[in-house]
C-alpha cells in the first residue's frame, strides 16, 4: 500500500536502530532526522503526506525512541558516535543516495554524513537545524554555556530541566500559533522514555558534547560552498533556541537556498505538515509515482 508506513528495525554496529519506513525504494529517498527531545515519532505525519513521491527513511537514533539506549558507562554518547550509527543504518539499508531533512539534532547528524559522503546528498530539508553561531539564541545559551564550561552539579541542573517534562513540554509548545494544534502525545510520549533510568544522565552527555557541533561550524558552511546542495529552508520563525538569523545565515553559503518562513516555533509539523509536504514536493518535483 502506498501510503502504509512499516516499522522495521536492523542491527547496526551490534545494535538494534528502529526506523519508520514508507514508499517506493525505487523513488528519490528522503532521509529524515529528528531532534531533541523526541524521536522519529515527530514525522509520523508528515511521512504518508510524502510517501507517493518519496522512499522515505525515519530513523530513531541510538539511546531515542525504539532504537536501543543502552546506559552511558557501554556507550559513547557523542554526536560523532550517533552520526557513525546512522551512516551505518544507510549502508545496511543500501542508500546509495538520499535528501536529509534535518531538525535540531538532525543537523549535526545529517551535516556530518554529508562532510563524509557529500556525494551521496542529493539535497538539503533544514528545519530549526543550525550551522551558524548567529543562530543560536540565548535560551540555549543560558543553558550550555556554564555546562561547558565547567560541568559540575550546579551547572548540570539546567541540561536536566531541558530534558524533564517541563522542558519538553516547552520545545513543543514554544512559538507555535495555536498550542491547541500541539498534540500533548507529543511530549508525553517522548517523556515516557526520556524518564527511563540513566537515560537523562547521557542526554546531559549529549548536551554538554553539543559543542562540538559548534567547532564543525566552519568544516560545514565551506562544504556547502564547495558542494552546493539544493536546498530547502524550513523554519518556524518563532522559536527561541535555533532563532531566526540562523536560517538567514544559510544563504551566504547557498545563495540558491528557498527560505519558507512558518508562523511556529521549533517544532512546526503538527501545525504545517500540509505545507511542509507540499514544499518539498515542488522544490524536489520528481514524476509522480503511479
Amino acid at each position: 500500500m502506498r501510503n502504509r508506513t512499516y516499522h522495521r528495525f536492523a542491527e547496526v554496529n551490534g545494535r538494534q536502530t528502529f526506523y519508520r519506513e514508507a514508499g517506493d525504494p525505487g523513488m528519490p529517498t528522503l532521509l529524515l532526522l529528528h531532534g531533541l527531545p523526541t524521536s522519529s515519532q515527530m514525522y509520523r505525519e508528515l511521512i504518508p503526506m510524502l510517501s507517493d513521491r518519496f522512499h522515505v527513511i525515519a530513523p530513531d537514533y541510538i539511546g531515542f525512541g525504539h532504537s536501543d539506549a543502552p546506559l552511558r558507562q557501554d556507550f559513547d554518547y557523542t554526536f560523532d558516535n550517533l552520526a557513525a550509527h546512522v551512516a551505518g543504518l544507510v549502508d545496511a539499508l543500501g542508500l546509495e543516495s538520499y535528501i536529509l531533512y534535518m531538525q535540531d539534532y538532525g543537523g549535526p547528524i545529517g551535516f556530518r554524513l554529508f562532510t563524509q559522503r557529500p556525494e551521496r546528498v542529493k539535497g538539503f530539508i533544514i528545519q530549526n537545524a543550525n550551522a551558524y553561531i548567529e543562530g543560536v539564541g540565548d535560551a540555549p545559551k543560558s543553558v550550555l554555556l556554564p555546562l561547558w564550561e565547567n560541568r559540575t552539579p550546579d551547572t548540570e541542573k539546567p541540561a536536566r530541566h531541558f530534558v524533564s517534562l517541563e522542558g519538553t513540554k516547552f520545545h513543543w509548545l514554544v512559538g507555535a500559533k495555536d498550542s491547541e494544534a500541539i498534540n500533548p502525545d507529543n511530549w508525553i510520549l517522548d517523556q515516557a522514555l526520556l524518564d527511563r533510568p540513566g537515560t537523562q544522565d547521557y542526554q546531559v552527555d549529549l548536551l554538554e558534547n553539543y559543542k562540538t557541533n559548534i567547532a564543525l561550524y566552519p568544516e560545514w558552511q565551506a562544504a556547502f560552498r564547495q558542494h552546493r546542495p539544493k536546498t530547502l529552508i524550513m523554519w518556524g520563525k518563532n522559536d527561541p533556541f535555533f532563532i531566526p538569523p540562523g536560517a538567514r545565515a544559510y544563504l551566504g553559503d547557498l545563495p540558491d537556498a528557498r527560505l519558507v518562513w512558518l508562523d511556529a516555533g521549533h517544532f512546526v509539523l503538527d501545525e504545517n505538515a500540509p505545507e511542509v509536504a507540499a514544499e518539498i514536493k515542488s522544490f524536489f518535483s520528481y514524476p509522480r509515482n503511479n
